[in-house]
């Protein structure tokens, strides 16, 4: 790889108020990595009042809840209140998003109760990022939750949450492939052939549970004063169709595949940010881990369906960042990064790889 300027990412927002207490949001990609094309996102209707019902017991009840709806980014975990989603970049003090990125859009509705810091939330979705009629035997609901606590005390910041999510069977579940925008590695560990589009995850690990996956995740953050601690403990397990025997191969030469044990993968994470002059500067460190069970060579093009072949990896990233908010809406960060794959098959590009290097990015948000 050589110096040079990637492609410039776009969101574009609109957020309308309705009328008191509900609104509609739709969020669109300009311009992505993933998509260079327009490319809608979602959109979700919120409810926090129930004024329009004219019923004082509705208000009463109502008090402490909040519903959305729509075809939306599911809140699952913490990290993707603090990731880099396409041109939205304020909100991550890093570059890059967690190797494992927890992160897409599904059709559903979340149910909020909060009340003095603490909060629960129930969603259902379709559990795919895509609606569909068809093929019903293969899809069923993804279920998933979340409880915490988040509260001030003095100069000292508490949250804590953790979130589950779950679905039996799906025909392409995406809540570690669900990102449309791409990633802030161009490139790295990627084939001379690669392009912008196709390969579009570069330096991201996605564990492949397509057809069933059951995820648990744990977030603290502390904010004491100027200093900030971010954490993420999440296990995730499941399967792929062609894992699970769904998908036979139309070669009676092949014989037929037997349905595979779940596999699993495991991610750490934490980073701590320092911020300064009056907030408008700040420094920072992240450290994140991923151990999991990979199916390497996997097929679904008929006839020659593979399970692949299942291996234990390790990847290893370590990140130091700073920035300067210009402005409370211009911010200017860089981060030098190294991240080690360990343990991949011999055939993979990725196999005893390494890549470290400068990322410099400048973000406009309003």
């Amino acid at each position: 790889l050589s110096p040079g300027f990637n492609l410039a990412m776009a969101n574009f927002n609109i957020d309308v108020q309705l009328t008191d207490g509900v609104r509609v949001s739709l969020i669109s990609y300009m311009s992505s990595r993933h998509h260079n094309e327009f490319w809608v996102k979602g959109g979700f209707f919120q409810i926090d009042k129930v004024a329009f019902l004219n019923s004082q017991l509705m208000n009463d009840i109502w008090k402490n809840l909040t519903l959305k709806i729509g075809h939306m980014e599911i809140n699952y975990g913490d990290s993707h209140f603090r990731r880099t989603d396409g041109g939205n970049a304020l909100y991550n003090p890093f570059v890059e998003n967690n190797l494992m990125d927890a992160f897409t859009t599904e059709i559903g509705g979340e149910l909020y109760w909060q009340k003095s810091g603490f909060l629960a939330m129930v969603g259902i979705t379709d559990g795919e990022i895509q609606g569909s009629t068809t093929k019903g035997d293969d899809r069923a609901p993804s279920y998933y939750g979340k409880a915490g606590y988040d509260g001030t005390f003095n100069d000292f910041r508490v949250r804590l949450t953790s979130s589950i999510y779950t679905t039996k069977s799906s025909i392409s579940n995406t809540l570690y492939g669900g990102d449309r925008a791409g990633s802030r590695y161009y490139f790295v560990l990627e084939p001379t052939t690669a392009t912008l589009t196709a390969n579009s995850f570069s330096g991201r690990i996605n564990p492949g549970f397509r057809d069933n996956i059951t995820a648990f995740v744990i977030n603290p953050f502390l904010k004491f004063k100027n200093i900030e601690v971010f954490g993420t403990y999440e296990i995730a397990t499941g399967n792929s169709q062609v894992e699970n025997g769904e998908i036979q191969s139309t070669d009676p030469a092949q014989g037929s595949f037997q349905k595979l044990s779940k596999r699993q993968a495991n991610q750490y994470a934490i980073d701590g940010v320092y911020r300064f002059a009056k907030d408008k500067m700040y420094v920072g460190a992240k450290y994140n881990v991923l151990d999991g069970d990979l199916a390497f060579g996997q097929s679904t093009t008929q006839p020659n369906i593979n399970q692949g072949v299942r291996q234990d990896v390790r990847v290893e990233r370590t990140a130091f960042a700073a920035g300067w908010f210009i402005t409370k809406n211009i911010l200017l960060k860089g981060e030098y990064v190294t991240q080690k794959y360990k343990d991949f098959p011999a055939t993979d590009i990725r196999n005893n790889g390494k890549f470290e290097g400068f990322v410099i990015e400048g973000v406009i948000g309003f």
